[in-house]
């Protein structure tokens, strides 16, 4: 087995660099927006993100090497190939706990830390979940340790995964070259999944590869003519990085407490965030509203009218 190095301890000072470029681009061209409290809460979500990271590694390594070692079904070794197969393997598992992230509402209360900041920028990037255990979002991992990819290799392609998806935090590049939006994941694709336009909402979940949005249908196209709106759809409102990493596990613990039966605790954990008793306000239905307004508004342009609900 080689030597695997954690590429993310290399790369962080880069994204240090990286942002501090952009801020400088965004102050001489305007084209990027920074906030200072803003940032530094994105900084402090990342620091935490680290911290709980390490604290986390262990179980969650050990709990791979046991389904490695005992369930996996072929004996895959350490060839470049084997490197390459992962990376693909791992980017899918990727997108299906991103698509978790957004539609069960278990997964979205570790995950809306990373699009509660009204800003897009290189910065919001870092503003990483610190719960992403209490989630269980490594159980997307396990099936690629039952096919027989070793854990660290499955970590190691992970973490160029993560890397990749840092420069696409940028409202500095508009457009790819085609081939290039064709297959990757860009600038523009992403933005489009950190909107909270109705038009946008719950979309382009990809890592790396775009294609996979393509294949399942959840790809959406940006469109220069409706600008992207940030955040989550009831806005935060606080720069406090303990309401950041919490607020919606404590929302989940408050609607639970208030339910009238298991079903609808049940509802509240598991189904959609924004899932009410009766209804609610899921970004299916908003995207329901959004389209019931632009027919009779006559256009794929009609004005969208801000909700007041949260999709928590």
């Amino acid at each position: 087995m080689p030597e695997l190095v954690n590429p993310i301890q290399w790369a962080t000072p880069v994204f240090i660099l990286m942002i501090v470029a952009e801020m400088l681009y965004g102050w001489r061209t305007g084209r990027v927006r920074y906030e200072a409290r803003d940032t530094l809460t994105s900084l402090l979500m990342g620091v935490g993100s680290q911290v709980a990271g390490l604290m986390q590694k262990g179980v969650v390594l050990g709990l791979g090497y046991w389904v490695w070692t005992n369930w996996r079904v072929l004996d895959i070794g350490w060839q470049w190939w084997a490197f390459v197969i992962a990376f693909i393997a791992e980017d899918l598992a990727y997108y299906c706990v991103h698509r978790a992230g957004h539609r069960i509402r278990w997964f979205w209360a570790a995950h809306v830390i990373h699009h509660s900041s009204q800003h897009y920028n290189l910065s919001t990037a870092l503003r990483q979940t610190w719960t992403g255990f209490i989630a269980l979002n490594f159980a997307f991992r396990l099936p690629l340790f039952v096919i027989g990819f070793h854990p660290l290799m499955i970590a190691f392609v992970g973490a160029l995964n993560l890397i990749y998806q840092f420069w696409i935090h940028t409202e500095a590049i508009v457009r790819l070259p085609a081939w290039f939006e064709a297959v990757f994941n860009t600038p523009s694709h992403h933005r489009v999944h950190h909107a909270v336009n109705p038009r946008y909402l719950d979309s382009n979940y990809a890592g790396t590869l775009i294609v996979w949005d393509r294949l399942f249908g959840t790809f959406v196209r940006e469109d220069p003519a409706e600008p992207c709106r940030y955040g989550i759809v009831k806005q935060l409102g606080t720069f406090n990085p303990l309401k950041v990493a919490f607020h919606e596990w404590i929302g989940i613990l408050r609607d639970v407490a208030k339910a009238r039966s298991w079903r609808e605790a049940w509802g509240h954990v598991w189904k959609p965030p924004g899932w009410r008793p009766g209804g609610g306000m899921t970004s299916d239905e908003l995207k329901r509203r959004w389209q019931a307004r632009k027919e009779v508004a006559g256009g794929d342009h009609a004005p969208e009218q801000a909700s007041s609900v949260a999709a928590e």
